[in-house]
This record gives structure tokens, C-alpha cells and sequence, in this order.
């Protein structure tokens, strides 16, 4: 098996057998539903013949946040990612759960369809088809609308594990994720600045996912599947959101400094 430090560095790129430098992949197995879909839509790394933006070029809050929300489809894309979801939940309120599933079916395969025909990426369609299946199949199974959202509520603590183990071990994971998508070097984790703000931002994911995990545990027991949908489908904007305040903090760290 191989260690933590040894599948980091896998995301963190490197040098293949040939001495080539690997291609930047990201994991998507340990994120909730709507950060899977965003995290596999987030901007590709630039290439070796492509040059980052100049550092001395301002990046403004409006488009740090743009950048994110055009990487997560934009709004047509959070719409699709959230359809499924509110189909399910409007369905179950109106009919019961087996209309909910035949919606959730339905939706799902729609939106499944409409993303290949907007030239997403394929993995972030196919990820957010099984786990729509996988939902409904835990929902089926328990006869309860609520069980939906058993899964998307118990990833965010993988995310959450995750996150800190990232931390531990010095390679936060927004500098996983995003440090070629800002430019940054290749040695980043040896730059200060760009430490400190990949490991605080990477706490703050910590935090998002700790309080996503609360207001799903307690309004799953309370049965409340309309609030879980709500809270469910804000979390893509939200880490969109984290994505742009990454990338305008670790740009400007982009100055010369000491090494560590």
C-alpha cells in the first residue's frame, strides 16, 4: 500500500520514468456530492507551453469569483447539478417517494445527458449520476425520503479527515488542488506565503465541512428532507466561493522570498 505522502505527491506532480513532469489529476473520492461535481469541473492546469497570468496583474474579487463560478459550469451548471435533488424533494412532498424516485430518475439521466451535450467533463457527469443511483438505491432500501441524503451528509466527514490529514502532513489540499490553476512554483510548499494560505484556507474547508455535517445531522433526525435539499445544494457556491478566495490570496503571495 502505498503511503500518504507517496498518493500526495501523485496530485502534487513530479517526474514520470522518462524525467517527464507528470500530469497535475485530482481525487475526487472523498468530497460531498456537490463539491465531487465542482472539484472535477475545476480549471485544468496550464500547460508547459501555456504561460501563468503575469504576477504583477491585480486579481479582483469579481474575477477570482467568476473564474470559480465558470468552473463549476456557471449557473446553468449549478442548476443542473441541483435539479435532481429539488426534483426529488418537490416530488416526495407532493407523492410520496416512489413519484420522488421516478423524478429523481428522470432528472437525473436529463441532467446526466444535458452535461455531455455541454462538453463537460465526463467524470463529473458520471460522478453525479451514481451518486444520485446510489442515493435513491439507500432511499429505495429504507423507505424513507430523508435516507437520500445519508450519503451526501457522511461524505463531508471523509472530506473533513481528509482535509486535516493534508494539513498534518504539509501538503494542504487547496495547494493540491489549486496551486497550478494560480501559477504557483512547483516547490510551493517550501514558499511561506503560499503555505500560510493553503493551509488556512484548507482549514476553513475543515470548518465548512463541520458545519455542513451539523445542520445535516440535525435536520436529517428532524426528518426535514426540503432544509437538507437547501443545505445540500449550497455547498457547491460555497466552495466556489473558497476557490476564489484561494486564488486571490495565493496570488499575492507571488512575490520573491525566502525559502523554508
Amino acid at each position: 500500500m502505498r503511503s500518504i505522502p507517496s498518493w500526495c505527491e501523485q496530485l502534487d506532480g513530479g517526474l514520470d520514468r522518462d524525467g517527464n513532469t507528470r500530469e497535475h489529476t485530482v481525487s475526487t473520492e472523498l468530497v460531498s456530492y456537490e463539491t465531487v461535481l465542482f472539484m472535477t469541473t475545476l480549471p485544468r492546469p496550464l500547460s508547459p507551453e501555456v504561460s501563468p497570468p503575469p504576477r504583477d496583474e491585480p486579481l479582483t474579487v469579481g474575477d477570482a469569483a467568476r473564474r470559480a463560478l465558470e468552473s463549476s459550469g456557471g449557473l446553468p451548471g449549478i442548476a443542473v447539478t441541483a435539479a435532481p435533488t429539488v426534483a426529488f424533494v418537490i416530488a416526495n412532498a407532493l407523492g410520496g417517494l416512489t413519484p420522488a424516485l421516478i423524478s429523481l430518475a428522470g432528472t437525473a439521466s436529463a441532467a446526466f445527458v444535458l452535461r455531455i451535450v455541454r462538453r463537460e467533463r465526463l467524470t463529473a457527469a458520471l460522478v453525479g449520476l451514481v451518486i444520485a443511483a446510489v442515493s435513491a438505491l439507500v432511499a429505495a432500501v429504507t423507505g424513507e425520503a430523508r435516507a437520500f441524503f445519508l450519503l451526501p451528509m457522511l461524505l463531508p466527514v471523509a472530506v473533513l479527515v481528509g482535509c486535516l490529514g493534508s494539513v498534518l502532513i504539509r501538503r494542504p489540499l487547496t495547494g493540491l488542488l489549486l496551486n497550478r490553476v494560480v501559477g504557483g512554483p512547483s516547490q510551493w510548499r517550501r514558499h511561506r506565503g503560499l503555505m500560510r494560505v493553503y493551509i488556512v484556507t484548507t482549514l476553513i474547508a475543515v470548518a465548512v465541512n463541520v458545519v455542513n455535517v451539523g445542520v445535516q445531522a440535525v435536520f436529517y433526525l428532524a426528518d426535514r428532507p426540503a432544509v437538507l435539499a437547501a443545505a445540500h445544494v449550497a455547498t457547491g457556491p460555497v466552495f466556489a466561493a473558497l476557490v476564489a478566495a484561494t486564488v486571490i490570496a495565493a496570488r499575492r503571495q507571488l512575490t520573491p522570498e525566502p525559502t523554508v
